[in-house]
This record gives C-alpha cells, structure tokens and sequence, in this order.
C-alpha cells in the first residue's frame, strides 16, 4: 500500500460518512481542524448539538481485524459524544455514544498503548468447506449498525 492510500483513508471516510449524512437529512459541520476528537457537529435539533469521532478500518487490514479499532484514547464519559466506526471490509457503520463505547470497549492492559481503549466488533472463523476465512459481525454488536442516521434526528430519542 502506497503511504498516501494509508495516510488518507480515514479522511476519505469522513467525507464518505458526512455525505451519507448529508444525504440522510442531518445538519452536520465539519472543523476546520480536528480538535478533542471531533470530525463532525451534528444538528439535533435547533438548540442540540452532538460530536462525532469517525473511525474507519480499511480492507487492507490483517485478516481478523476488519472491524478492531485499537489504542484509542477516551477515558471517561463525554454527554453528546459519538462514535462512528466504519468497516470497509464488512461494509457496516456502527454508532456508538460515548458511555455504550466506555461500557463495551476493553482496557489495554500492557505494551505501548496500556491505558488505551480497543473494541472489536467482528469475529473470525474459517469455512469448513472451502478453507476461506470468515469475517463476521459478532452478535452482541449488531445493535449499533446503522443503515441511517435517525438516532440523532430531533423526533428520535437516543
């Protein structure tokens, strides 16, 4: 992988992501710079506002790893704070609020990101049949993909 493609992806994915919001009917603003973790304002409403900090995972991830975001950086609960996490190679967008990623995420507990958090929202197994592995989305997680973004329009809750 040429260093551009790494080093680009996950804005790539912003945009990609802000456009489906777009097109879904949220008001969102971008900032000029990535500050606290912030990569979008979304509009609930016309005096709410939440944050949103996109991650993604591209297919050139190691086989298993399709949908592990690791070492971030998040230590207590935020009010009004988001995650969007994107697995290119499973093709799903999970949303999480900052308390749902603090209750389902680990804690590193060694090496050079202890402290860190990780979650890992796909399984890996192989396919008795032809060998091919498998990666999948682990049940427990199913819950936060989102084929839309109608949590955070103003006539829903959440």
């Amino acid at each position: 992988m040429k260093f551009w493609d790494s080093a680009s992806f996950g804005k790539r994915i912003e945009y990609y992501i802000v456009g489906l919001m777009l097109k879904d009917g949220v008001d969102c603003y971008m900032p000029l710079v990535d500050d606290d973790g912030i990569d979008v304002v979304v509009r609930k409403s016309e005096d709410e506002y939440i944050e949103v900090q996109i991650k993604a995972r591209s297919m050139n991830v190691k086989e298993g790893n399709g949908a592990l975001f690791a070492a971030l950086t998040h230590e207590k609960e935020r009010k009004n704070y988001y995650f969007i996490f994107y697995s290119e190679r499973l093709k799903k967008i999970f949303i999480m609020s900052s308390k749902e990623f603090l209750d389902e995420s680990t804690i590193l507990k060694s090496g050079n990101n202890a402290g860190k958090r990780s979650i890992c929202f796909n399984g890996y197994k192989k396919n008795k049949e032809n060998g091919e592995k498998l990666e999948y989305v682990k049940q427990k997680f199913s819950k936060y993909i989102a084929d839309d973004f109608s949590r955070w329009r103003s006539d829903k809750t959440g």
